[in-house]
């Protein structure tokens, strides 16, 4: 004889932040939540993000700061849960924490403390912790989804995908939410690594000698750029100004580096005028690092005292080094991306509450949507924010 499934008004999918926010939220109003997930502990990225002190959430929290098929989809959960609203919290559990750069806030001591805060959200008597279970099977009748775990049954009116992207897979990131969503019809928009180191191939590998130089940069592609620091590594590119740029671009395209920022294209041109006895090597080192500015000026291939060269050649390489395009040859995959981009279709889901349209009683959050934040807590605040939205609902 079958044994009849363990009846909740919810099972949430995936343990992480968003799933962590949405069973405290729906638990705190009065709901019966299993929350389940195939690893042993719970919120495990939240453990590694930040250098295990967590970029918690960005105080510049906006919905421009999102990449998506449909950029509006993030505002409304965004601005029903913001970061303050975190902050505060973060403050009410005696949480120390600091900004960083860039409206960055972490925590002073651990991530551990994120964990542990979500953790005492949820009450003990409204959300059971299911760890180090798999998800074996899942089906929808009679208004309920049942879902068979760990050899146990469990069914409830309310089903919450919150099992991410596949990015990192060591931590246990699979692509298991986009499996439950097509079996429910739900369309997909095809996911890729972002917030991920870029790899450099042909001519452009003799830049990986520079492996741990780093300089301020600003990263640009398409219309959008970024004012951070790279780094060279013995793959490619990588450092936050990369990192940032990689998730709005695509294979085939440029990547234009403007080493010298804070300088005007014909800074050379007025130095000769100042100082025509000063080296073109001596002047482009003052303002980077001597091994970057001799791999750069030995691809330009011009060197001598400033009052030998002409002005036309000054102001190219001024114009070079302003605008020096990279064409990367592909990324360093999921394994090493922080995020993934694209999931699970914005077009499926509520805005207001995250639940399917088509499929009442299915939800969708965090890094499993087609909602992507910038680096630096932009997707943890969307964690957060969506988590909030679905627990409201539930």
């Amino acid at each position: 004889m079958t044994k009849s499934p363990t009846p909740y008004d919810a099972i949430i999918l995936g343990a992480g932040g968003a799933g962590l926010m949405c069973a405290a939220i729906a638990g705190q109003r009065g709901r019966k939540v299993l929350l389940i997930d195939h690893v042993d502990q719970p919120g495990k990225k939240i453990l590694i993000s930040g250098g295990g002190r967590c970029n918690f959430t960005n105080i510049h929290t906006a919905p421009d700061r999102y990449l998506s098929a449909n950029k509006h989809f993030a505002k409304s959960a965004l601005s029903r849960y913001t970061a303050q609203d975190f902050i505060d919290l973060v403050n009410g559990h005696g949480i120390a924490w600091h900004e960083k750069t860039l409206g960055q806030l972490f925590c002073d001591g651990s991530a551990k403390q994120i964990v542990a805060m979500l953790m005492d959200q949820c009450p003990d008597d409204a959300v059971t912790l299911s760890l180090g279970q798999s998800v074996t099977g899942i089906s929808h009748a009679d208004g309920q989804y049942h879902v068979s775990y760990g050899g146990k049954n469990a069914a409830a009116p309310s089903l919450v995908i919150a099992t991410g992207g596949p990015s990192i897979p060591k931590m246990g990131a699979t692509s298991f939410a986009y499996d439950v969503a097509r079996q429910f019809g739900l369309k997909i928009v095809e996911p890729r690594p972002a917030l991920v180191p870029l790899t450099l191939g042909g001519e452009e590998t003799l830049f990986r000698s520079l492996s741990g130089v780093s300089a301020p940069i600003v990263a640009s592609c398409g219309k959008t750029a970024f004012r951070e620091a790279a780094l060279f590594t013995h793959k490619g590119l990588s450092g936050p100004a990369i990192l940032q740029i990689s998730s709005y671009w695509r294979h085939g395209e440029a990547v234009n580096v403007d080493f010298l920022p804070d300088l005007k294209p014909n800074w050379l041109t007025r130095l000769k005028r100042e100082a025509p006895r000063l080296t073109l090597s001596r002047a482009v080192n003052t303002h980077l690092p001597a091994r970057l500015a001799e791999t750069l000026l030995d691809r330009i291939a011009l060197s001598g005292d400033l009052g030998n060269l002409g002005d036309r050649k000054l102001e190219e390489t001024g114009r070079r080094l302003s605008n020096w395009r990279f064409m990367p040859n592909g990324t360093e995959g999921y394994a090493k991306a922080e995020v993934t981009a694209g999931g699970i279709s914005t077009a499926e889901l509520s805005s207001k509450n995250m639940e399917a349209r088509q499929m009442p009683g299915l939800y969708a959050i965090g890094e499993a949507v087609d909602v992507t934040g910038w680096l630096g807590g932009y997707n943890f605040q969307w964690a957060w924010a969506s988590g909030w939205a679905a627990g409201q609902s539930l």
